[in-house]
């Protein structure tokens, strides 16, 4: 299960093979590490639509590849500050970041949904909870910038497998049924059994139309009027001829002698940078096997997120703040689980990354949310729509309120390190709802504090704080139940610290992570998670 590949001029890692495929083909045209992960999304908004798909949103950190690793980086490693916070800047020619996360309709209205008695966004059928989608938007900002090969050349592997057939993965059969019951859900009343063969003509024609005619060709063209058609009133015309994608400054943090950068608000970024930042300061076991490092990084998760629903929203500022890192490390008990109730004042997505032989790495995440979405088709294409509206508060003058204009905050989590010269190490992220920072906290910690390889860091069994539906972890912190994937060795440990824990299955309720990290010589080790049954790490 520790299938850590390498390879020495670039290399692709998503959850299918097909996508990784395509990425790697685009590396091996003179493409960038961009044109890959376009290519490589793309595959994925065909192939995994109980994941991504033009109908979602979108997020990526850039490394440019102008500063390389050096072994003289590696030695700094050993030595460098601990000092943490936020960049004031985009460091100039290295970390850019991508936020292409759609925005409610011109006819968002919360008081509509208060008088029909909601309390929060609806979670299904109900197309107030689609955002105008950002995937497109998101692909066309990232190709302007670091593109190489023609948009149309990138899209060439998708348009064939939605035009003339994919077989259906095994982890899109079983929501596949009840997909093809919705309207506009007809693509998938074939599919039976993992290896169907299954055809989407509209998304053919959608991809074909930004690959002929652009954003314009997507959001102007078939996609939009069918939008606006379903919406009934939700959108404008006007509200899909504004570009939704913006290039914004990452956060950064230090932490195990590197730099680890996400997004900023309205993404919960900061809570994985929070979380690295406060065990950045605690004494955490030898060995990841000890109850006392999952207690350890599980209170450093719960210190950062416990009041998220009172914090994150598009406009927040400041949470990396180190007196406010300081504030929180405070909270946590290495030998109890805290109580944090005062406030501080089942996801489904795709995570996928890329490095080219220049030394350019992507990190790019792209999300329905739940599974096929909001269970919304867009009549006229059949792409499914996303329901990141849920992230919306309907609590009057709540600052992520739900109305126009307004982006929700998401789970969205990408991530990507530098050693402290500025040379690229990692691109990494995962799906996996409310839960994102808590896994790939366990991850960086693997690699970075532990050294373990790619492959041993993701495949190792995880813990994560229970919700629901994977995206109401926050509701009740102190009532969240530590789950722990079967094959731990802490549930005992865990116990005696005054946790609730459960055991669950191994597998994807626990995240699909994946990442490349590159060594010091240049060398690319790179693995998908096992987790995800068919994902590929493809190196060149």
């Amino acid at each position: 299960m520790h299938n850590t590949r390498y390879a020495p001029n670039g290399m692709v890692c998503t959850v299918d093979h097909l996508a990784s495929a395509a990425g790697v083909g685009a590396l091996d045209r003179g493409g960038s590490a961009a044109d890959a992960a376009i290519a490589a999304n793309a595959v994925l908004a065909v192939v995994a639509p109980h994941m991504c798909g033009l109908g979602g949103d979108l997020f990526a950190l850039v490394h440019d590849g102008t500063a390389t690793g050096t072994v003289a980086d590696t030695v700094a490693d050993t030595v460098a500050d601990k000092g943490t916070g936020t960049v004031p800047g985009t460091v100039p020619g290295t970390v850019t970041a991508l936020n292409a996360s759609g925005r409610a309709g011109s006819g968002a209205d919360p008081a509509r949904l208060r008088a029909e008695g909601h309390t929060r966004m609806p979670h299904l059928h109900d197309v107030r909870s689609v955002p105008v989608p950002g995937c497109v938007d998101g692909w066309l900002a990232l190709h302007a910038r670091h593109g190489r090969l023609p948009m149309a050349e990138l899209l060439r592997p998708a348009i064939a497998l939605a035009r003339d057939g994919f077989p259906a993965s095994p982890l899109l059969v079983p929501g596949a049924r009840t997909a093809a019951a919705r309207p506009g859900g007809g693509d998938f009343a074939s599919v039976r059994r993992a290896g169907d063969r299954v055809t989407r003509p509209g998304v053919a024609r959608a991809l074909q139309a930004v690959a002929d005619g652009g954003r314009d060709g997507f959001y102007l063209g078939e996609f939009g009027q069918g939008l606006i058609e379903l919406g009934a009133g939700e959108y404008t015309a006007a509200d899909l001829a504004v570009p939704g994608a913006d290039w914004v400054e990452p956060l950064r943090v230090r932490a195990f002698g590197h730099d680890v950068w996400s997004m900023p608000p309205n993404s919960q970024g900061y809570l994985l940078l929070m979380s690295l930042a406060v065990l950045d300061g605690l004494d955490l076991p030898g060995s990841p096997r000890h109850p006392a490092w999952a207690h350890l990084l599980s209170e450093a998760a719960r210190a950062a997120g416990h009041d998220r629903l009172d914090l994150l929203h598009e406009d927040a500022k400041d949470l990396l703040d180190p007196g406010e890192i300081a504030r929180r490390r405070a909270l946590v008990d290495p030998v109890r689980r805290s109580r944090l109730r005062a406030p501080s004042a089942d996801g489904d997505t795709t995570y996928l990354c890329a490095v080219d032989g220049d030394g350019m790495g992507v990190s790019l995440i792209q999300s329905n949310a739940s599974g096929f979405g909001g269970m919304l088709f867009e009549p006229r294409t059949g792409i499914n729509l996303h329901n990141r509206g849920i992230g919306f508060s309907l609590r009057p003058g709540h600052p992520a309120e739900y109305g126009p204009g307004r982006r929700p905050p998401h789970t969205l989590t990408p991530a990507l390190i530098t050693r402290p010269g500025g040379g690229l190490r990692t691109v990494v992220g995962t799906m996996g709802g409310d839960a994102q920072p808590q896994i790939l906290a366990q991850v960086i910690t693997r690699l970075l504090r532990h050294g373990e390889e790619p492959g041993q860091a993701l495949a190792a069994p995880r813990w994560r704080l229970g919700g629901g539906n994977g995206f109401d972890t926050w509701d009740a912190p102190d009532d969240a139940v530590l789950d722990l994937e079967e094959g731990t060795t802490w549930a005992d440990g865990l116990t005696v610290l005054g946790h609730p824990v459960r055991t669950l299955p191994y597998g994807g309720s626990f995240g699909h992570a994946h990442l490349i990290d590159v060594r010091p010589d240049g060398m690319l080790a790179g693995a998908a998670d096992p987790r995800s049954l068919v994902g590929a790490a493809i190196g060149r």
